[in-house]
């Protein structure tokens, strides 16, 4: 929740996750991650957020259907044409949400990193009048981005593997830019090495 203008925004999360992790070999999501699972990293990030209701979109691994079982009230929701890409999964998530969601925080399933500071630092940007917010740490913008009400009819427009990358440059001083306190909000999974990473970013590999 954040308040808005004297009112109440209530804010929804929703983690993405419906990626077959090709680079990974699959199975990417259910990796074990420092004692759990790599998706439970993402989700307990997003259910740390000020949101009332987490939702979990799921696509190419079928199996992360079962996560649902160990997080009470997690909605889960399919998308089945993820095979699009990433936009595919964000429609399936932003169409899900309750007529009065005032705002939405979109995770990624394969960031186990983000830190608990970065939620409601967005929140009061939104909350401040910015239609969007997100965090960024090096001069690098990152994840989870929280988008306002106003943007959702655009949002589901969206098209193709790249996300809301390039709708986000478009927004200029709408979009707050919230200072991340480390870079957590850059890091993902991507390869099994990944999952040996101690902090968050990747080593620069030497020339």
């Amino acid at each position: 929740m954040a308040t808005g203008g004297g009112a109440v925004l209530a804010l929804e999360a929703v983690v993405l996750a419906a990626g077959a992790g090709t680079r990974f070999g699959g199975g990417k999501l259910m990796a074990p991650w420092r004692g759990e699972r790599l998706i439970d990293a993402s989700l307990l990030a997003a259910m740390a957020a000020p949101v009332r209701r987490v939702t979990l979109v799921t696509g190419a691994d079928r199996a992360l259907v079962s996560v649902a079982g160990d997080y009470p009230g997690l909605r889960v929701v399919h998308a089945a044409d993820h095979a699009e890409g990433m936009a595919a999964s964000l429609r399936a998530g932003i169409a899900a949400l309750p007529p009065d969601t005032g705002g939405v925080f979109v995770f990624l399933g394969d960031m186990p990193l983000v830190p608990r500071s970065a939620p409601p630092a967005l929140a009061a940007a939104l909350a401040a009048g910015a239609k969007a917010a997100a965090p960024v740490f090096g001069g690098r913008r990152g994840h989870p981005v929280l988008f306002g009400r106003g943007l959702f009819t655009a949002l589901l427009a969206l098209s193709g593997d790249e996300g809301a990358r390039s709708f986000l440059d478009l927004l200029g001083d709408d979009l707050a830019l919230i200072e991340s306190p480390d870079d957590g909000v850059l890091f993902d999974v991507d390869l099994k090495a990944d999952l040996r990473v101690v902090r968050g970013i990747r080593p620069t590999p030497t020339p």
